[in-house]
């Protein structure tokens, strides 16, 4: 009994670690500061731009993936699931695509029927991300309350809301 508690402790501490080094450089999440600005091309309609403004007034997540991260693969459709029901307000930038035929073929593969937008290197750099997935939570004043990076079920994206 003590040593399947004592492993459970292990197991935790080298969680919270191995998380708290995922997130490090990443922006913070304290709700001090503004998420940076975007205006991107929505995949659907590339001449059209979605910018940050548009998730202004209701909390958001806005994710970031590859078309080529298998963990997105596996994540994405858990946080879509969420946006479809109503539970949560998101819009998905793809990062790190060769064109955009890889990126709508990622997306009507799962399904995806929340927006997307084509980011660019710029978009990478502002919000920090070095790993797929990386998403953050905004206020519905736009400021940065929570983050993750790697993949989130749809209780752990909850639990961030």
């Amino acid at each position: 009994m003590i040593k399947t508690v004592l492993q459970l402790i292990i197991f935790a501490i080298v969680f919270l670690a191995v998380t708290a080094y995922q997130e490090l450089g990443m922006l913070a999440d304290d709700g001090k500061a503004p998420a940076p600005y975007f205006a991107l091309p929505l995949l659907e309609q590339p001449t059209q731009r979605a910018t940050i403004k548009s998730l202004q007034g209701q909390q958001s997540v806005v994710y970031f993936f590859a078309p080529w991260c298998s963990i997105c693969r596996y994540s994405m459709p858990n946080l879509n699931k969420l946006h479809e029901a109503g539970k949560v307000n998101a819009v998905a930038i793809a990062l790190d695509f060769e064109n955009t035929d890889a990126v709508s073929a990622f997306v009507e593969d799962l399904s995806l029927s929340m927006p997307v937008l084509l980011g660019n290197s710029s978009t990478a750099s502002d919000y920090k991300i070095k790993a797929y997935p990386t998403y953050y939570v905004l206020s519905d004043d736009l400021k940065v309350v929570e983050r993750s990076v790697g993949y989130s079920s749809e209780l752990g994206i909850r639990a961030r809301l």
